[in-house]
Order: structure tokens, then C-alpha cells, then sequence
């Protein structure tokens, strides 16, 4: 016989994490009083784990100091494709530099921090949390599920696609976050036998961990309903791709393909999560990180052509972040060790395409590292406040230099 004690012990729903279970046992007093964001407007962020090299990314061909720092792994000018005068993209990112062409790409440049840390742990906690003090306990994207994302408290208002993990950013007392792996992975452990045995197992059990196991079963299914209905989308493109140094499939246009077909059929999601990781391009840079961008270029291009063709393509932003940057000089192993400021992407057909922010000089430097011409939290405030409509000061505890990179309105 199935005990709730057996039942509680393996876990109560799985993608392999679930529908997560404590914010949601929040979820019922927090949805109540909960007065934010009611539009139908979604944002997707892609996170480049490991520390993406973004002078190999964004690349400044017409600055002699790129050439010089980097005289092996550096892409050289007539490779570059050109976005103007002086800086280009990777020659991999062709589908990027055809939204740009478009005018649905922004490229902030120089985006950092002050005292940047160069330890992965640390500037990942700062990114996550939106905290370069590296004291808040709520990821910002968490933050703003908890207190301003109005959805009723659907379980799919916050989704992390194609992912074991909540990730750190979107963990917050009060937030309902959804972990989906793939479609068919997002269901009960133990299968239907444990679907059945649940609800007969935790409804109506007296008291108040009764009601709180109630409100998470019924979370949990009200999820894999929903995930099921959204069989009924197919892609108008083909997502997958491969890599001739890895060999694989890219992961990223699978989660990337999930999100859009959560987009397509689920109208309670606002804030989406995806990674690719591996860009901690220490050695060998030219053919990995190349490898790396090339999965990003193809995954955001058929996502992009994919919402469009569903009609999706005015409600979706989607902006990219990695914990750093790397050092302008490269390596003796044909790499880069960990740096400091970057370019981030904010792509979708919202966006004033350009570029954002001040390029930060390759001559004036910090200890070999790029000085930040742009914080961080003005990024997010912008996705925040300008494309979600929620008060970005509540999530980032203050106001930060304006970008002006969405169209009104």
C-alpha cells in the first residue's frame, strides 16, 4: 500500500524537479494579494553559462587593439559580419545578423558592474539576484514571479525549459516555478499509479498541511493538463541542428522549441528560462566557443521565425546573459581566462534594433579587464518595467541609467 509518507518521499511531481513544491505551498496566501504585471507579454531569457567571451561574440574588427590582444583566436575583419563601422558579429551568428538586418536585435555593450568578482560563484550570485553585495536570498526573476507576475497562480507563469533544476534567479519565497525538462518527462514520478493515488492521499488531510498539499497537487496537475493541451502545437520551422566539434544535437533549440510551444498554447506563461553552458573557453576558444554561438544563432533564429509564423512574434522578448566576460588578452592555450564586461542581446520584434551603451575601451583597462560602461540592472529594469509593466525599484531595490531599446507601445 502507497503511505503518504512513501508518496512524499519520492517526490510529488517531476520533470526531474517538478512543479517546485515549497514556493508553491506559498502560492495561495501570496496570489491574493498579488497586483502586478496583467499583460500578455512574455520574456524568455537565455543564460550563457560559464562566462561567454563577448569580444569574440560583438567583435570590434576596426579597433587595432583586438587584433593586437588576440593575435591567434582573433576573427579577422573580412570574416566579421558587419553590423557598421566598427564592430560585427561572430561569423557563425548569421541568423543574428539577419533579425539585426531586421531591426529586432539591441546589442548592450559593456555591461558589468562595479568591483567585479571573477569567480563563477560569485558572479553568478550577483547576476542571479541582481545584488553585487551578494546578500539577497530571492532571485530577481523569483522576486518578481512572487510579488508582481498576475497570473492567478498558474503553474506555468514562470517556466524553466529543458532543464533538470529551478534556476538560481527565478527562486523566491512565494514563486510558483515550473520545471520542465521535456513534455514527456513532466509528469507524476511513478506514473499514473501515483497520479491516481495523490489526490487520495493528501485531499482533504485535516489541517493546514492538508490545505497545503491540496493547493500543491492541484498546482501540479493543473500544470500536466495544460502541458498536454499544448500537444497541439506543431513548429512551423526545424529546430534542430549540429555541431562538428561536439557531434550533438543542439539542447538549446530543444528547449527553445518547448518554450515555444508553451508560448503558442498557453496564455497564463510570462517568464521563460533557458541555458546553454560550456562557455568557460579557457582553451582551444576559435573552434568551441564558435561551436557554442553557432548553437546559440540557430536556436534563437528558428524561435524567433517560429513565434512569428504562430502569430506569437509581438509578445516575446528575449534577452541573453552570462556571469562574465573574458580578458581582453587571450591565453597561451588559444583561450580566455575570466574577465568582466560583456554584450548582452535583447532580441524579438519589440526591439529598437542598434546599439546600446557605450563600447568600453581595449586600451583602458582594469587590471587586463574590461571597465563596464553599463550596469547590469538596467537591462533588467528595462525588461521589467518597459516590457512587463511591473515596478522594476520593488525587484532591484533602486533606478538605474535608461535604455531606451523597446519600441512604445
Amino acid at each position: 500500500m502507497l503511505s503518504r509518507r512513501d508518496f512524499l518521499a519520492s517526490g510529488l511531481a517531476a520533470t526531474a524537479a517538478g512543479v517546485i513544491v515549497p514556493p508553491v505551498l506559498a502560492k495561495g496566501v501570496v496570489a491574493a494579494a498579488n497586483d502586478g504585471v496583467h499583460s500578455d507579454r512574455v520574456l524568455v531569457v537565455l543564460q550563457l553559462g560559464g562566462g561567454n567571451d563577448g569580444l569574440n561574440t560583438v567583435i570590434p574588427y576596426a579597433d587595432p587593439g583586438y587584433g593586437n590582444a588576440r593575435p591567434t583566436i582573433g576573427i579577422k575583419p573580412d570574416k566579421v559580419l558587419r553590423l557598421d563601422d566598427r564592430a560585427g558579429l561572430n561569423p557563425v551568428m548569421t541568423g543574428m545578423q539577419a533579425l539585426w538586418n531586421a531591426g529586432q536585435v539591441a546589442i548592450v555593450q559593456g555591461v558589468g558592474y562595479d568591483n567585479p568578482t571573477y569567480s563563477h560563484f560569485e558572479a553568478l550570485h550577483v547576476w542571479e539576484y541582481a545584488d553585487p553585495q551578494r546578500r539577497a536570498v530571492d532571485g530577481w526573476l523569483g522576486r518578481l514571479l512572487a510579488k508582481q507576475v498576475d497570473s492567478q497562480g498558474h503553474p506555468l507563469a514562470g517556466c524553466a525549459l529543458g532543464q533538470p533544476n529551478t534556476p538560481a534567479e527565478m527562486r523566491a519565497q512565494g514563486a510558483t516555478v515550473s520545471v520542465i525538462e521535456s513534455a514527456q518527462s513532466y509528469r507524476f514520478q511513478g506514473g499514473t499509479g501515483r497520479e491516481v493515488a495523490a489526490p487520495a492521499l493528501y485531499r482533504r488531510t485535516p489541517g493546514i498541511y492538508g490545505v497545503l498539499f491540496d493547493q500543491a497537487l492541484s498546482t501540479a496537475q493543473e500544470g500536466m493538463k495544460a502541458l498536454a493541451d499544448a500537444s497541439k502545437y506543431t513548429p512551423s520551422v526545424p529546430y534542430t541542428a549540429e555541431s562538428t566539434v561536439y557531434g550533438s544535437k543542439n539542447d538549446l533549440a530543444a528547449a527553445l522549441q518547448l518554450t515555444a510551444q508553451m508560448i503558442v498554447t498557453q496564455p497564463s506563461v510570462k517568464i521563460c528560462h533557458v541555458v546553454l553552458g560550456g562557455f568557460d573557453t579557457h582553451q582551444q576558444e576559435d573552434t568551441r566557443q564558435q561551436a557554442l554561438l553557432g548553437y546559440v544563432d540557430a536556436a534563437v533564429s528558428a524561435f524567433m521565425k517560429d513565434l512569428d509564423a504562430h502569430g506569437q512574434g509581438d509578445r516575446v522578448v528575449l534577452m541573453t546573459w552570462s556571469e562574465f566576460g573574458r580578458r581582453v588578452n587571450e591565453n597561451g592555450s588559444r583561450g580566455t581566462d575570466h574577465g568582466s564586461a560583456a554584450p548582452v542581446f535583447v532580441v524579438g520584434k519589440p526591439v529598437k534594433g542598434g546599439f546600446y551603451g557605450e563600447p568600453p575601451s581595449l586600451t583602458s583597462l582594469d587590471m587586463g579587464n574590461l571597465k563596464h560602461t553599463t550596469d547590469f540592472r538596467s537591462v533588467y529594469q528595462t525588461v521589467i518595467r518597459d516590457w512587463l509593466g511591473g515596478d522594476a525599484a520593488a525587484v532591484l531595490g533602486g533606478s538605474f541609467a535608461e535604455l531606451p531599446l523597446l519600441k512604445a507601445a
